[in-house]
């Protein structure tokens, strides 16, 4: 024992108050006595289990999914290393509460329920002092930052600074799903005001009062930021989350080649999806060159799906003309074709030479789709004829039901089954429950992101790459297809079971980070046993003796 090393500690309350050290009732008698906590806990010291098994008591006694997610929050306020213990030995159970569905209401009520902050709130009223703001944050080692400005916040739109519970969902699952160490991890939401005029109007919301500040200004304060991040962070990935249309296109392709960044909701969704289609064709049989994809809904999600499968294909040998000829999309006014004149620039690369259609009933009769892909975040999208037709049209049709949360997902699970009777590749952005069709029992699969970003930020920083790419999202596409096992596919499940997840992100950060290798974008030598070193970048949570 080294009888200096408790001053490396805060003592006493001060311990007990930070969250990333304090072990509540798991301190030891020596730590106890070393540490100036005696009386300041209950006698009985109770090992990590016995506190997870307390708590996990505690989460399924709460009467709602928000008032678990409540608790969950408060317990990551107070004890960072017993909740990721609890996440990780329950993920099944705890993922749906931390993040998608519940992580939507908790966001739609984040002003109301409003307890203590997470992370940073950088306003536009802040301009010119940004990067002391981020000097505010008590953690230097900063490896990953998730930004969101919250106009687009899963299906539910504008949420303003509410939606502060995405970015610290997200950073929760790269803790739990890859390991990224709690300290490293910064949520932060730029605050530009809200076009939602109810929580405009609602005196208990949390964000500047203001209609949202577009061009030159949000230019120049999201650059602010950047600078700044990069200034005081430079190894940090910058991961734009739910930004609008009108931003998330322009701003990755404005910082992309500039800096280490992604936009989760472009790139990650495509990445989770494509692999989804690589698992699906297992099962339908087929090259993917074979298949013709209707896409309802052509915002960040769909265009990001429909860019990395004609990576794919191209890949594969097609040219890149003819690999969008495998992608139609259909928005809110019709089919995406080149004669329609209001189509925005990110659209227009998949806006075919076709006759107009205007409605997805219609799209999927004319067209033929093997796979029909819903990311419009609107509910009940995916009708029963609708449905029924692409069963008409394919033996084995794949049906993915992205958006976000349940309530806006394109369809259920049971609809997709029972009106295909049970012959449907499905998939949905939020969990259902098994369904059973004519006696056989299916097991839908989730298309979540955390499959996927988590992964590529693990090897992102396990090499120290410069950069992210698309043969990053890839090769991480490619690497979760092939980590889906036959008795996976027996079930109807095209993805892994989510209690395997952190392997999958080990796999995924392997491959990431050899096209950074490949490709020079690596500032780390390469090691011997890559799949070593990745996992030894993976935090654990267990108690750690300070003394």
């Amino acid at each position: 024992m080294n009888p200096t090393k408790p001053r490396l500690y805060p003592r006493g309350a001060d311990l007990l108050h930070n969250p990333l050290l304090n072990k509540g009732t798991g301190f030891t008698e020596a730590e106890r006595e070393a540490l100036d906590l005696r009386g300041l806990l209950p006698s009985r010291v109770a090992t990590l289990a016995q506190q997870t098994e307390r708590v996990l008591r505690n989460v399924r006694g709460q009467p709602t999914a928000l008032s678990k997610y409540r608790y969950l929050t408060g317990l990551l306020d107070r004890n960072t290393t017993l909740f990721y213990r609890l996440v990780i030995d329950n993920l099944d159970e705890i993922m749906p509460i931390i993040y998608t569905p519940t992580v939507g209401q908790a966001c739609q009520q984040y002003g109301h329920v409003f307890r203590q902050a997470r992370g940073l709130f950088i306003g536009i009223n802040d301009r010119g002092r940004v990067v002391d703001i981020l000097r505010n944050w008590p953690y230097t080692d900063v490896r990953i930052i998730v930004v969101t400005d919250g106009e687009r916040i899963l299906g539910l739109g504008d949420l303003g600074a509410n939606g502060m519970g995405i970015p610290i969902g997200k950073l929760a699952l790269y803790t739990a799903c890859a390991g990224v160490h709690p300290a490293s991890c910064l949520p932060i939401t730029l605050d530009v005001g809200t076009n939602n005029q109810a929580l405009l109007d609602d005196p208990l919301y949390i964000g500047l009062p203001q209609k949202r500040e577009r061009g030159e200004a949000y230019d120049a304060f999201v650059e602010e930021f950047i600078l700044a991040a990069q200034y005081l962070y430079p190894r940090a990935i910058v991961q734009f989350e739910d930004f609008g249309n009108m931003n998330a296109f322009r701003l990755l392709r404005k910082y992309r080649d500039r800096i280490c960044t992604f936009d989760d909701d472009i790139q990650g969704t495509a990445a989770v999806a494509l692999a989804g289609v690589y698992s699906a064709l297992r099962l339908t049989g087929g090259r993917l060159a074979d298949q013709r994809f209707v896409f309802l809904g052509a915002g960040e999600a769909g265009i990001g799906i429909g860019d990395l499968i004609v990576t794919a294909l191209e890949n594969e040998g097609l040219s890149e003309s003819e690999a969008r000829r495998c992608c139609w999309f259909v928005d809110s006014k019709g089919l995406v074709v080149a004669s329609r004149g209001d189509l925005a620039e990110h659209k227009r690369p998949f806006a075919h030479d076709h006759a107009f259609i205007p409605d997805l009933q219609a799209a999927v009769e004319a067209l033929k789709p093997t796979a029909l892909i819903g990311v419009s975040g609107v509910g009940s999208t995916f009708t029963r004829p609708i449905v029924e037709t692409m069963a008409r049209i394919n033996q084995r049709p794949i049906i993915f039901a992205l958006s976000n949360p349940t309530s806006k997902a394109e369809c259920t699970a049971e609809q997709a089954y029972t009106w295909t009777d049970g012959r449907a590749v499905f998939a949905s952005g939020s969990p259902f429950d098994p369904v059973t069709v004519a006696g056989q029992t299916f097991v839908p699969g989730q298309g979540n992101n955390a499959y996927i970003f988590p992964g590529v930020g693990l090897g992102v920083i396990a090499c120290g790459a410069t950069r992210i790419t698309d043969e990053m999202f890839y090769a991480a596409a490619k690497t979760l297809a092939g980590l889906v096992h036959e008795g996976d596919l027996a079930l109807g499940r095209i993805y892994p079971a989510l209690d395997q997840i952190r392997q999958v992100s080990a796999a995924i950060g392997v491959a990431v980070a050899r096209v950074a290798y490949a490709n020079h974008l690596a500032t780390i030598p390469e090691p011997d046993d890559l799949l070593k070193a990745v996992r030894a970048q993976m935090y654990d949570p267990i108690y750690e003796s300070y003394v």
